[in-house]
């Protein structure tokens, strides 16, 4: 049987242990495997080719020097090889699915190694005079995936020799040259000076998470603008900090796998564990983050020894859980705030506004950025809520804004969930049209209408002057904590609606629950680019239904009126 496949179809029926979006891309890789997906299939010759060739590659060290590669590569190394340069389309068998491919995975897990085998076998299978490189943060890290392609070539007889007179692969100090196929390994560490020239196709960022900035990536993915079947890996472990580019290729992939974007070039292999929390005493966190550690038990038990040391000295668990389990340790206080799959049991279609008492929260950031505005209204028959959030942006950052954040902005227009309104800043008198025709358009009364002070005073000042009244809701700990564990409360139970909007899914998914001193909870954004002002108008909604239609406090409204 495949390896490949026989590693998904363990992950799926959980005889591996795995996280789930791994359990995810597995699920999608095993249905192409069966013959079950219209467009996409295994190519059989490209597998029987990539086995041929790990016939012939020979481990040069480890527990399994000697032996033939094809009988020592790990099942997420076969997931990952098969999954990647396999998958082709029904229609064109020349052409691969994905473009991109994304490995985080924790340390000593032979990320290296998998990259090595795979420029080799890409060295040998790509079209001729194909240029490859891989790009890495510094020198060392370029030079030691250069000397582990050289490790395994010095140990593998059938690639040593001659080919047509020439030497099969030419290893000079700045490449490696394949003579079968006139294709070139180039490793570059990184520099903003070397990268826009290149025309790669297929390249490898390794330790993804210590670049400064994602220009590597992006100069890499637009020098292969021309290529047929262009490819590109994003292979790293996690670091310290949740601002650095791993980060943003790893939530949107989440994104790809939680069905929130429509992008089938992406194959992803996340291994960070499902539970963050309990790594103390759940096993089950470095089987997540270490899928190797299941097929070798030294490396368990070497796991573990480690995580004894970090429980038993606390300097040291910064290291350990980030190198070791895939969790960016952050302290005590911390945690996402609601599971994509718990909000989006609570997605409808369409709600009828009609009669109900409305109450309208809005977020107005910086005039720049993202802006939004929530209706929001107490179900009486159920205890719930039913929602529906909108948002805007600035018009001429349009384009600027979907490169930067991955999100197709011209979707959520198309779907009335977004707008576009002025030009590089936002026309703030669209929104505060937009509100007051909300009775109008939903045959509804809107009962108040609750906002953070900051910016949007201007604002209130109008659609109180046009009869609306308006709350100010202080931004803080102490009082977000209630609305933020209701609307929490509200999605686990099921008593919360709202209306299809995978823009407002994706805020969601950008945020952080984050606790004060006291244990008061509050929002912050998992990562600098990404956007929360939806999930806050919403919040500033809730506050307003709490207030009045569950604790009946509205003569306070628990902030100041205008």
């Amino acid at each position: 049987m495949n390896k490949a496949v026989e590693y998904a179809e363990c992950v799926i029926s959980g005889k591996i242990s795995a996280p789930k979006y791994v359990k995810k891309q597995m699920s999608e890789f095993a249905k192409i495997a069966r013959g079950e997906d219209k467009e996409f299939v295994l190519s059989e010759v490209k597998y029987n080719k990539i086995c041929k060739i790990l016939k012939l590659l020979i481990m040069p060290k480890g527990l399994n020097k000697g032996k033939s590669m094809i009988d020592c590569l790990a099942g997420f190394q076969w997931a990952l090889i098969v999954g990647v340069l396999c998958v082709v389309y029904r229609s064109d068998p020349r052409k691969r699915r994905y473009q991109n491919a994304v490995l985080e995975i924790a340390r000593k897990n032979g990320k290296t190694f998998i990259v090595a085998v795979i420029f080799i076998i890409l060295l040998l299978t790509e079209d001729r005079f194909s240029k490859l490189y891989s790009v890495a943060p510094d020198g060392t890290i370029s030079r030691a995936i250069k000397s582990e392609i050289e490790e395994i070539l010095d140990c593998s007889p059938a690639l040593a020799g001659t080919y047509q007179g020439r030497v099969k692969f030419k290893k000079l100090r700045d490449y490696i040259k394949c003579s079968i196929t006139d294709n070139v390994f180039y490793p570059l560490n990184y520099s903003r000076n070397r990268m826009d020239t290149r025309q790669p196709a297929v390249f490898l960022v390794d330790e993804t998470g210590a670049l400064p900035n994602v220009y590597p990536i992006e100069a890499m993915r637009s020098g292969q603008i021309q290529v047929f079947n262009k490819l590109g890996f994003i292979i790293s472990t996690k670091y310290p900090t949740m601002f650095n580019p791993l980060e943003e290729e790893v939530a949107s992939a989440k994104k790809i796998l939680d069905g929130l974007k429509d992008d089938k070039m992406t194959f992803a292999l996340l291994y960070e564990p499902d539970d963050t929390k309990n790594w103390m005493d759940n096993d089950e966190v470095l089987y997540h983050s270490n899928p190797l550690a299941l097929e070798i038990p030294e490396i368990l038990e070497d796991l573990k020894k480690k995580r004894q040391d970090a429980i038993d000295i606390p300097s040291r668990r910064e290291n350990f859980l980030t190198k070791h389990c895939n969790i960016v340790y952050q302290g005590v206080g911390t945690e996402n705030y609601i599971a994509i799959e718990d909000l989006q049991k609570c997605k409808v279609n369409e709600i009828d506004w009609t009669g109900r008492n409305v109450y309208v929260g809005f977020d107005l950031s910086m005039t720049t950025d993202n802006s939004a505005f929530a209706m929001a209204a107490y179900d009486e028959n159920t205890g719930g809520v039913l929602a529906d959030v909108y948002a805007y942006i600035p018009t001429d950052r349009l384009e600027e804004k979907s490169k930067l954040e991955r999100i197709d902005y011209k979707e959520f227009i198309s779907s009335g969930k977004c707008t576009a309104c002025g030009d590089r800043v936002i026309d703030y008198s669209v929104i505060e049209k937009d509100i007051l025709n909300i009775e109008e358009k939903f045959g509804c009364n809107v009962v108040g209408v609750g906002y953070d002070r900051y910016n949007a005073m201007s604002t209130a000042q109008k659609l109180e002057a046009e009869g609306l009244e308006t709350i100010i809701v202080r931004q803080h700990s102490s009082v977000l904590h209630a609305p933020i564990k209701w609307l929490e409360e509200l999605i686990l139970q099921g008593k919360f609606a709202y209306e299809e909007n995978k823009l407002l899914e994706i805020n969601f998914e950008n945020a952080r629950c984050t606790y004060d001193t006291n244990l008061n909870r509050y929002i912050n954004k998992k990562r600098s680019i990404g956007k929360v002002d939806m999930l806050m108008a919403l919040i500033n909604a809730i506050y307003l239904v709490q207030q009045n239609e569950v604790l009946e406090e509205a003569q306070h409204w628990g902030g100041l009126m205008i």
